[in-house]
């Protein structure tokens, strides 16, 4: 592992010790807000953008600077490695030293919701990977977040634009709820399609390592290379225990009951007979319907006032998968 950017606490950021005293932040349309946001990110500003998965919080990956920025807003612990957003797929070798299979996933799936962990090269700052010798990279598939970084021509890390552990962001509201006088700009493009954050691979030599569901199954991969169970050192966004979390306490249940009358549910199935407040993820058994309304369904039961919030399972098929990772990291409190 190489050094700590000079300069910077190897520590949490709190968020006590950072300045954001007489910071507003704006909320634009799409079409209002790409040329703001191209202005503001070439200044090493910070800047909320939709992706397909969920909004992130993005910067010049290739500035230490603009990066330190990101967890600072966020109180992000600089032990949690950032997600290098490239331009376009020629970018590619620039961050990163990509094997033939790299470039398979990358011609299969890019633009979209996987990504590839690589090798990086000496032109990634040590801040997004926390000094570590791997990069995490992709390519957004949302038009708005592609028409931005294309005309910036540089490349953006962009994690979830919520504050650190907390519910991720899947329409700019949450995200002003989150960042509100932290971040001088948000660009709104509507809710998220996915709804939950890209699938993670680390790509080894003849087979690949799924280091965080999501979007892209197991199944998706396959059909590439073998799928490796063992589990790997590598550090992930949205790898620890607890992540994605409500601020009321979230427990995962089958065939769930209440046991007070200020109970919520997250539900796949049951009824909901008896609990406060419901959020039904899908009406129809729609597992990617689930995925795109797991977020915001999480936040307004958190917001309800409850006591506990129970969430029922759904089958671990596809990308059930993922939501059940979202799931057991939000409950484990």
């Amino acid at each position: 592992m190489r050094d700590a950017p000079a300069g910077l606490p190897r520590k949490a950021n709190s968020g006590r010790s950072c300045d954001f005293t007489g910071l507003k932040t704006r909320v634009c349309q799409a079409k209002d807000g790409i040329a703001e946001a191209v202005s503001l990110l070439s200044a090493g500003e910070p800047v909320a953008l939709p992706t397909e998965t969920v909004y992130g919080l993005a910067a010049d990956a290739l500035s230490p600077v603009a990066c330190a920025k990101i967890f600072e807003a966020k109180e992000r612990p600089l032990s949690d490695p950032l997600i290098v957003h490239l331009p376009d797929n020629a970018w590619l070798a620039r961050i990163a030293t990509p094997t033939p299979l790299a470039l398979a996933l990358a011609d299969a799936f890019w633009p979209g919701p996987l990504t590839l962990v690589l090798p990086r090269t000496d032109i990634v700052p040590d801040i997004v990977t926390d000094g570590r010798e791997t990069v995490a990279v992709r390519r957004s598939a949302h038009p708005v977040f592609q028409e931005i970084v294309e005309t910036l021509g540089r490349p953006l890390a962009a994690p979830s634009g919520n504050r650190f552990g907390r519910i991720s962001p899947t329409t700019a509201d949450h995200v002003l709820a989150e960042l509100d006088g932290r971040i001088p700009l948000v660009v709104d493009a509507g809710p998220c399609a996915h709804g939950i954050e890209s699938t993670i691979v680390e790509v080894l030599d003849d087979r690949l390592r799924i280091l965080r569901q999501g979007p892209v199954t197991a199944d998706d991969l396959k059909a590439f290379a073998p799928l490796d169970d063992t589990r790997g050192t590598t550090a992930v966004p949205g790898g620890m225990k607890s992540h994605y979390a409500p601020r009321t306490r979230l427990v995962i249940q089958e065939n769930p009951r209440p046991s007070s009358e200020n109970h919520g549910l997250l539900a796949w199935q049951a009824s909901g007979e008896g609990f406060a407040h419901v959020e039904h993820l899908s009406a129809t058994g729609d597992l990617r319907e689930a995925a795109a309304a797991l977020y915001g369904a999480m936040r307004r039961l958190d917001a309800a006032g409850l006591e506990l919030i129970t969430a029922e399972p759904v089958p671990e098929s596809g990308i059930g998968a993922a939501i059940m990772d979202r799931l057991r990291k939000a409950s484990a409190r």
